[in-house]
């Protein structure tokens, strides 16, 4: 009688560890299906050259990835440009649902037009993914030579610049003699970028160039084609790693 008793409580304490191992196989499937269905973080399409709102949570210069939502309030305006398609996008309110090639708007107006840009070329950094879909994420442009379309590049400046080393260097190198230098204060560090166009400096259409600040290199073209002055960022952006 007391070995029946025995086998009985070892049976139910095997049972219990069946079950429970049944529970922890449940859980581990239910946490893969939870991990397989979680939303991927998304692919850069487009770049924010403006905003104009105080609720829409993005920044100037930030990458947006296809199908981010971004409400916009009746007044707000919204500019986009697409990395791959060179869609330039004015948006004044509405609902914006981000594309690969272009947007989708709801409730509000939308102005489209093709600039000239690298598109297709654009490389994106192996650190892309980010919880947030609005951050920014960087170019890598370390293993090509950007075109630029217009002949007054906007130079986004590297995040880390020492106070001693921040002249901004252009040198051309298909022909000697065409040097440009700049001096970068702290107020221009301060916002990360540096725009030829406000300074009335033009480079040499057709020209290839190397710019340098700071230990940071990158090698550009001018098209041919290129025209002077102000244009969108799509077309004459330099970025620094």
């Amino acid at each position: 009688m007391k070995s029946f008793a025995i086998r009985a409580v070892l049976l139910a304490g095997f049972g219990a560890l069946a079950f429970m191992g049944m529970v922890a196989s449940t859980v581990l499937a239910a946490a893969t299906q939870v991990s397989t269905h979680r939303r991927a973080p998304l692919v850069p399409t487009a770049l924010v050259e403006d905003v104009q709102s105080a609720t829409a949570d993005i920044e100037f210069m930030d990458y947006v990835g296809n199908g981010r939502v971004i409400k916009l309030e009746p007044h707000d305006v919204l500019v986009l440009s697409y990395l791959k398609s060179c869609e330039h996008e004015t948006i004044a309110g509405g609902t914006v649902v981000v594309g690969t090639e272009r947007s989708d708007v709801q409730g509000g107006q939308i102005v489209r037009v093709k600039v000239p840009c690298d598109g297709g070329k654009m490389r994106l950094s192996s650190k892309q993914a980010s919880k947030s879909a609005a951050s920014a994420f960087r170019i890598q442009s370390a293993d090509i030579q950007a075109t630029l379309y217009t002949r007054t590049p906007v130079v986004q400046l590297p995040k880390v610049l020492p106070s001693e080393d921040r002249t901004l260097l252009f040198e051309r190198t298909d022909r000697l003699g065409e040097r440009h230098e700049f001096k970068i204060d702290d107020t221009i560090a301060a916002t990360g970028f540096y725009d030829l166009a406000k300074l009335n400096v033009s480079l040499t259409p057709g020209a290839i160039y190397a710019a340098s600040i700071g230990g940071h290199k990158m090698a550009f073209q001018i098209d041919a084609n290129a025209k002077p002055g102000p244009a969108p960022i799509i077309s004459r952006l330099l970025r620094f790693q």
